[in-house]
């Protein structure tokens, strides 16, 4: 763990992760109280609670509330743990604490996320494997149960509420002063993995670009993520990352053509090489997140090849 006061009154903490990225970041924000809100809490490995409780002596005051952006393990991983440790309630979406609970919860179906990646092209081979990896990432979450809603508009100690979807349909921010906690919405260095997973929203990307679209017209001055260095330029950065996908989605459409192609063979042309088993999925469901993107505004056409989804010109 490694603490770092970025700017008064907001101390970063930063975890290392077993993941394909590193670390992620979580904030202490000063309460008015004298008090802090701590914004995410990373993965639920082993030594989550130790490593919260020497988090916590970086601080002056006691955590009075913790803040979950978003459901995905390395942010909302260790809630629980943080939670029991410093008895502070936990403040989460509606709609993301839903997805929480199917993704993780005791009814959690990785075999549905299963059937849902062999329908759109994943080799059948690399089902087990994923499987695996599943059960495993899991079992490193360890969530609230029936958190306290948060509700986008609102304020939570003079920070608003922003509801911000496309990386996680229910993601939120906050920002108080010109000063954006943005979660996984914006990435200093890397474009936040926006994919297509059942039982989502149906237009991520289109989600996403008006996200982005926002973050331009509320023009903080300075955002904090989750991974990476600062933002100094969050206007900027959206605007970057605006472009980027304008450039992939040409991309998806010059590698649909008139053959039919699934998702998964997309994704092999729009993310060349070999990829771990992990990133090959999120580069499926970010691939299908572009092809729904285009079937959606009538750019392709979406077909049934048997027992798989494929897209074709026009």
């Amino acid at each position: 763990m490694r603490a770092t006061e970025v700017t008064d009154g907001i101390v970063r903490f930063t975890f290392e992760l077993p993941l394909g990225i590193d670390h992620v970041h979580c904030y202490a924000l000063r309460a008015a109280s004298g008090g802090w809100t701590v914004v995410d809490t990373g993965l639920g490995v082993d030594d989550a609670a130790a490593r919260w409780d020497a988090a916590r002596r970086e601080l002056d005051g006691a955590v009075e509330r913790i803040v979950i952006t978003h459901f995905h393990p390395d942010h909302v991983g260790a809630a629980a743990v943080l939670a029991d440790l410093t008895g502070a309630p936990v403040l989460q979406g509606r709609e993301d604490y839903a997805q929480c609970v199917g993704a993780w919860g005791p009814e959690r179906s990785p075999e549905r996320l299963v059937a849902y990646m062999l329908e759109h092209g994943l080799p059948a081979e690399a089902a087990d494997e994923m499987r695996r990896e599943s059960g495993t990432l899991a079992r490193l979450v360890h969530y609230a149960r029936d958190p306290k809603p948060l509700v986008p508009g609102e304020h939570v100690d003079g920070w608003k509420i922003l509801h911000l979807p496309g990386h996680a349909d229910g993601h939120l921010c906050l920002l108080r002063d010109g000063i954006l906690i943005a979660g996984d919405a914006l990435l200093a260095t890397i474009s936040p993995n926006v994919g297509l997973y059942p039982e989502a929203r149906p237009d991520p990307l289109g989600d996403y670009l008006s996200s982005l679209t926002r973050i331009v017209e509320l023009a903080p001055r300075i955002a904090y993520a989750g991974h990476g260095p600062t933002i100094e330029d969050p206007v900027g950065r959206a605007r970057e990352l605006i472009a980027h996908h304008d450039g992939r989605l040409d991309e998806t459409t010059a590698a649909v053509d008139g053959n039919p192609r699934t998702a998964y063979e997309v994704s092999l042309r729009l993310f060349p090489g070999a990829l771990p088993s992990v990133l090959r999925r999120f580069a499926l469901a970010e691939s299908r997140a572009h092809l729904e993107y285009l079937v959606l505004r009538e750019r392709i056409t979406r077909v049934a090849e048997g027992p798989t989804v494929a897209y074709v010109a026009g």
